[in-house]
């Protein structure tokens, strides 16, 4: 086998393309699940909410670096369209935490579950010896976000 000499690629334009190619993956993949006609601001407070919990308006705003003006109005759609419920905080009745409801869970699963779909559909193209690469770079990729 000839393998060609190319020059060794820097660490700089590694990192370019790596971001490159996660940032249109992640991309793809989002346009993949479909949005219900929720907006990305929207969908990321369902993930977080089914991640963490209860949370109040303002750890909501901190963790999705916005204004907490912002969160509000999220708050407020996602909530009339039953997506959240809100209660008063058991440990201080001035603050209100926001979880999701039966049916936000159910959007934020379908949502998810369309992702995975269209990703599993994409993998399953891949012969063995790229499937063996992809758990390799799977690996690394892991790696460099622990680091």
């Amino acid at each position: 086998m000839v393998r060609s000499h190319a020059p060794p690629i820097s660490a700089d334009a590694l990192a370019t393309q790596l971001l490159l190619g996660i940032g249109q993956l992640v991309r793809r993949a989002r346009s993949q699940g479909g949005t219900g006609g929720l907006n990305l601001s929207q969908l990321a407070v369902l993930a977080r909410l089914e991640r963490n919990g209860w949370m109040t308006a303002a750890d909501l705003a901190r963790a999705e670096a916005m204004r907490p003006q912002s969160m509000g109005a999220i708050l407020t759609g996602l909530q009339q369209e039953n997506l959240v419920r809100r209660r008063p905080d058991p440990d201080d009745g001035r603050r209100i935490l926001f979880a999701l409801t039966a049916k936000g869970t159910a959007v934020r699963k379908e949502h998810s579950a369309r992702k995975r779909q269209w990703l599993a559909t994409v993998v399953a193209g891949l012969d063995a010896s790229q499937r063996q690469i992809l758990v390799e770079a799977i690996a690394l990729i892991k790696r460099l976000g622990e680091a």
